[in-house]
């Protein structure tokens, strides 16, 4: 059996992940090819019923990343109705995607047909950017999932080259925390309010 995780590792890991935002970010220091396969390599071993791995990741780097931002701009600014239009919103969009040095669009790509309900492929997409966020926490990375509403217009869909019955269900802005960056820490409430023991 491979070496694994202690229990106690595994916890503590799981509990040092934190998003880290892409204004904590390092953008001009690149992430390896090499390890970015590696922690998508990660992703896929998430469960996946009738093994579908519904995921796609498109990753953008370099150029492609102000690409992004001006896609993004537009279709905000095309999509959104005029009573919830805000200019922040609008300013983030062209400046987040140049914070990080990677971006992934996360997909779910329908491959189950009518046989596997399509909330349980975007189960198993989350559960793969679950695996994708600790991988990268292990090798000393930050990351954020975003999922701005836009991601779910058909005018981003077609951008991304993606099919009618496929969704992005989030950005991952990917990156080395930029020098001098405090860790973020939370909490969370206590598992006992959380859970409801039946043993007879």
């Amino acid at each position: 059996m491979a070496d694994l995780p202690s229990p106690s590792q595994l916890s503590a890991l799981m509990r040092h992940r934190r998003s880290i935002k892409p204004v904590d970010l390092d953008a001009a220091r690149g992430v390896e090819r090499a390890l970015l396969t590696q922690i998508l390599e990660d992703a896929t071993w998430a469960p996946t019923h009738g093994l579908t791995e519904p995921w796609k990741f498109i990753v953008h780097q370099g150029a492609a990343r102000q690409r992004l931002a001006e896609t993004m701009q537009r279709v905000y600014r095309d999509t959104t109705p005029a009573h919830e239009f805000r200019e922040d919103k609008m300013k983030k969009m062209s400046e987040n995607p140049l914070l990080a040095p990677v971006i992934i669009a996360c997909v779910m790509e329908r491959r189950g047909g009518a046989k596997i309900p399509e909330i349980e492929e975007i189960e198993a997409v989350a559960c793969a950017l679950q695996n994708l966020q600790l991988s990268a926490t292990a090798a000393g990375l930050g990351c954020y999932w975003s999922s701005p509403p836009l991601l779910g217009t058909r005018e981003f869909a077609d951008w991304l080259g993606i099919g009618s019955e496929d969704k992005c269900v989030g950005l991952i802005y990917l990156g080395w925390p930029r020098a001098g960056l405090n860790w973020p820490r939370s909490v969370r409430q206590p598992v006992e309010t959380k859970t409801l023991w039946r043993d007879d």
